[in-house]
């Protein structure tokens, strides 16, 4: 009797469980491993939220699945990966259980740095592919969830797109990224424009520099192939300053909280842009005549061509 009675509780238990989270809203945020995914899906948890996460690793899900609890569901699967992104769209609807998807927040994304005439057609084609081409494929795959599909219940679902200072302003050393990123500036704004018919609203966030691992890996990036070369001290200077003004700068929860109002607030913006040193790092860069601003930064970074000999050698 003991055992019915602990096995009735249990599924009682399961039962309120399940209720509660159905009613739950809900978001989908690729790239949850660390840094700024880590910090909205935690965020969205606290908030009342289930969150549906995306990792590439089995071991991150697990780790994920422990700290944020019954709220948080890992999904596995690489944004490059099509048929492991449409499976994953499936997962999730199969748990919303006929009702629509509230958010999903495109994350997910790597940047490789190294100058343009150096860098491999690989690495290139490879932050496009991640940055761009995976986020139009979650997008694609999970737009029906949102309320592209009417057979669906409930409120349309907005899509939270996250860019970058990059996606307006291009770094030297950083051109396949902010390509990128103005790809999906340009595929943000074309969407939005497109979903007003079924009523999806498409949000950019573009941060500038966050406090994250990144930082911590910049100090690795390989450069010994520079070596000699006229990108050698140019690209340590960058680096150096990236990682200098990365560890100082924004938070990854001051994110989190930027794209939780663009998900929740009433009438959100179509573009927030949480910059640290606005005037410097936003403002002017955005307003100045860009041959102002490519000296700027040449004279920075020790990128300006110098007074020429007769032989045409630098002096």
């Amino acid at each position: 009797m003991t055992v019915q009675v602990d096995n009735v509780n249990r599924t009682a238990q399961v039962d309120a469980v399940n209720k509660r989270i159905l009613g739950m809203q809900t978001v989908v945020v690729t790239g949850v491993s660390s840094g700024i995914g880590k910090s909205i899906a935690l965020l969205m948890v606290k908030s009342g939220w289930r969150v549906f996460g995306s990792v590439r690793k089995d071991v991150d899900a697990q780790a994920l699945q422990a700290e944020l609890g019954e709220a948080f569901v890992p999904l596995v699967f690489d944004v490059a990966d099509d048929a492991a992104v449409i499976a994953a769209s499936v997962a999730v609807r199969a748990r919303l259980a006929g009702r629509t998807l509230d958010g999903l927040v495109n994350n997910a994304g790597i940047a490789l740095s190294d100058p343009l005439l150096v860098q491999t057609v690989a690495n290139f084609r490879k932050q496009i592919e991640v940055n761009l081409v995976g986020m139009f494929a979650v997008t694609r795959a999970f737009a029906p969830l949102l309320g592209a599909d009417p057979a669906l219940t409930g409120p349309k679902g907005r899509i939270v797109n996250m860019s970058s200072v990059g996606g307006r302003i291009g770094p030297p050393f950083l051109g396949a990224y902010a390509a990128a990123k103005h790809g999906v500036e340009g595929f943000s704004d074309s969407l939005r424009r497109e979903l007003q018919l079924v009523g999806i609203d498409v949000v950019i966030i573009g941060p500038g520099s966050v406090a994250t691992p990144i930082w911590d890996k910049s100090e690795a990036v390989p450069s010994a192939h520079l070596a000699g070369t006229i990108w050698e001290r140019p690209f340590r200077a960058f680096t150096d300053y990236m990682i200098k003004d990365g560890r100082k700068v924004l938070a990854p929860e001051r994110i989190g909280e930027v794209v939780r109002t663009a998900l929740t607030t009433a009438k959100p913006r179509a573009r927030y842009a949480p910059v640290p040193g606005k005037l410097l790092n936003w403002i002017l860069p955005t307003t100045l005549p860009r041959r102002v601003v490519d000296r700027l930064i040449g004279r920075q970074l020790g990128l300006m061509k110098g007074p020429e000999t007769a032989n045409g050698r630098q002096q």
